[in-house]
Parts: C-alpha cells; structure tokens; sequence
C-alpha cells in the first residue's frame, strides 16, 4: 500500500480525502473546478470592494477581510490534497504537519470573530442606524479587524506548540487530507485530558462568545425588521441577514461539531468529511452568498464591466 512507502518515525501519513476510484477522480475533478471558483469569486470580490468608493464603508471592510481568509484557508490545504493525490504522496514531515495546524486556528479562529464582528455590524446598521458612523467609525473597524487576526494566530501559535510538544507512538496514521488539531491529537500516547479542557476553553472563547454575539445581533434585528413600516425596508433587511447567517450557519455548525467534542468521540473519517464544509464548500460558496443577493455588489460588478468594455473600445 501507498502509505507503507519509506519514511521515518517522526513522519505522519496522511490518508487523504479522496481514494482511486472512478468516483471519487470524478469528485477530485468537482474540488478542482471548486477551488478554481473560490479564488476566482472570492478575489473578483476583493477587487470589487477596494475599486467601487459605493462599497468604502465597514459591512464591506469586513467583507473583503472574510474573503481573504477563505482565500488563505483554501489555498492552505486544497492544493496540496490535489498534488498529493496525484503523486500519490502520503507522507507530511512534523513541521509542515504544525504548520497546517497553526494556518487552520489561525484562519478558523480570526474567521470566528469576524462573523461576529459582522453581525455586530448589521445590528448597528439597521436597528441604529443614526449612531452607525459614530460606531462603526474606521479606526474602530480596522482596530476589530486587527484583533481578530491577532487573537486567531495568538491561539493558533500556543495550541500548535502545545500540541507538536507531545510524544506520537504506534501508528502514525492521519485519516485526514490535512493535519488538524483533533485528529493529531487523538494520535499522541500521552494523557491529553487536562489539555483538551484548556482547548475546550479557548474554543468557548473563540466560538461561543462570538456565536453568542451573533445570535443576540440577529434576535434583536429580527425584532427591529418586524417594526419596520416599509416593506421594502423589510425585504431589503431581511436580504442582508439571510445571506450571514447562511454563512454562519454552515461554518459555525461544522466547527462547533469538530472542536466541541472530547478527543475520543472522534469517529476515523468522519472528521475529514466535516473539514469539507469549512475548507472547500464555505470558502465558495461567500462570493455567491453575498454577491448575487447584493444589489450593491452587483451594481459594482455591472460598472466595472461596463467600463472594461468601454476602454476595450476606446483601444480598438
């Protein structure tokens, strides 16, 4: 077999998402063409917010900040998967192992707050609207935005050091198509239970508390669109929301799953197919989310075109 190939003690085997199968070639082919679209959209997006002054406010701001770490997220695993794949390589040295573990808290963690951070931003915007610019004025945003990543790669550096520090006896096998904290930890031959508390903690702190934030947020402006007298207000509210919280709601819901869990209740396999939906589905699926049910990024989209082809012609 592939993963018996030589390597030394110190090395993991990851065993991949995919195996070589009909099927699952046809399934590499999909992640391929989905990885294509995530940098694509997710980019266009970026370029997009930081073109069109219209979308130089902080609902954007954050925006552009999430795609960049879907951007970062996908490109952090999803090629190598590929390129493995391919070659049919198996083997991750401790170092590139750590280095997965650290981007994935990293990029999770300040992604975490950020959805926060967002719906704070759209609770502020439609049920305070007078007090939105006093608020929600830059040097808060950019502050927010820079504590995020702080508290993202804060956790990730402690936990990545804390976790690559125990000794890994027996089998070295990852049932994984990338290192992530749970499944590397499950491998170590230490007692981990004091150290699974302090994850617990610290995911309480980067989950719950942003999640609860979101949830609050949302219950309130609910509560605010239901009084509103206009209707197109209402649609306009609700188009807005309805798109975070489909976001929050596939992203939040896989994390909580993988990170909430003792270390022992993890299934082989079931974790790598959970990773799927915060690695590979969420990332594409944002620049839909909030493109297609945003009039103003559309609009921006449409301008852009527009003067593309008008400078085409000009050129001609």
């Amino acid at each position: 077999m592939k993963h018996l190939e030589n390597h030394t003690m110190t090395e993991f085997i990851l065993l991949g998402l995919l195996k070589y199968t009909p099927t699952h070639f046809c399934l590499f082919v999909l992640i391929i063409m989905m990885l294509i679209f995530t940098l694509t959209g997710n980019s266009l997006l970026i370029l997009l917010i930081l073109v069109d002054h219209h979308l130089h406010i902080p609902m954007y701001f954050f925006l552009w900040q999430l795609s960049l770490i879907d951007i970062l997220f996908t490109v952090s695993f999803v090629p190598k998967m590929m390129n493995d794949y391919l070659l049919h390589k198996t083997i991750i040295s401790p170092f590139h192992c750590g280095t997965q573990i650290f981007l994935g808290l990293a990029l999770g963690g300040t992604e975490c707050i950020l959805l926060g951070l967002m719906s704070y931003d759209r609770y502020v915007a439609i049920c305070k609207p007078l007090h939105y610019p006093l608020l929600m004025n830059w040097p808060l945003c950019r502050l927010m935005t820079v504590s995020s990543w702080t508290s993202g790669t804060v956790n990730a550096l402690i936990h990545t050091v804390y976790t690559m520090r125990f000794p890994f006896c027996g089998s070295r096998e990852i049932n994984h198509f990338y290192c992530e904290l749970p499944v590397v930890l499950h491998l170590s031959c230490e007692d981990t239970l004091t150290y699974e508390t302090g994850i617990l903690i610290s995911t309480t702190i980067l989950l719950l508390i942003p999640f609860s934030v979101i949830l609050a947020s949302y219950t309130l402006i609910l509560v605010t669109i239901i009084q509103m007298v206009s209707a197109e207000g209402r649609k306009k509210a609700f188009s807005t929301c309805s798109s975070h919280l489909t976001v929050v709601s596939l992203y939040y819901g896989a994390i909580i799953f993988m990170y909430m869990r003792p270390i022992s209740s993890h299934i082989s396999g079931q974790d790598k197919v959970v990773s799927v939906f915060y690695t590979i589905l969420t990332p594409m699926l944002n620049p839909i989310i909030y493109s297609l049910q945003n009039k103003d990024v559309m609009g921006a989209l449409e301008n852009m075109l527009w003067k593309c082809s008008l400078y085409s012609k000009m050129n001609i």
